[in-house]
């Protein structure tokens, strides 16, 4: 059996998720530009694996990775 629990989001999936950038070209432009800082430390690779817990950091905003968990049995 498996289970479709998401556990990972890639860098630049985040802040198109969280509506911090509108298109993946410009999450290109801003994390590639130091923009955006991943648990402190400034990250550069758009396709950098974030998980629960991890803290992104860009525009003054400050999110925390989370996942909604499927409880629906």
């Amino acid at each position: 059996m498996t289970h479709d629990h998401q556990t990972s989001i890639h860098l630049d999936q985040f802040l198109k998720a969280q509506a911090l950038v509108s298109t993946g070209g410009q999450a290109k432009q801003v994390i590639q530009g130091g923009e955006v800082h991943v648990n402190g430390k400034v990250e550069t690779r758009r396709r950098r694996q974030l998980q629960r817990g991890d803290v992104v950091e860009f525009d003054g905003e400050e999110m925390v990775v989370e996942f909604d968990d499927d409880d629906d049995d």
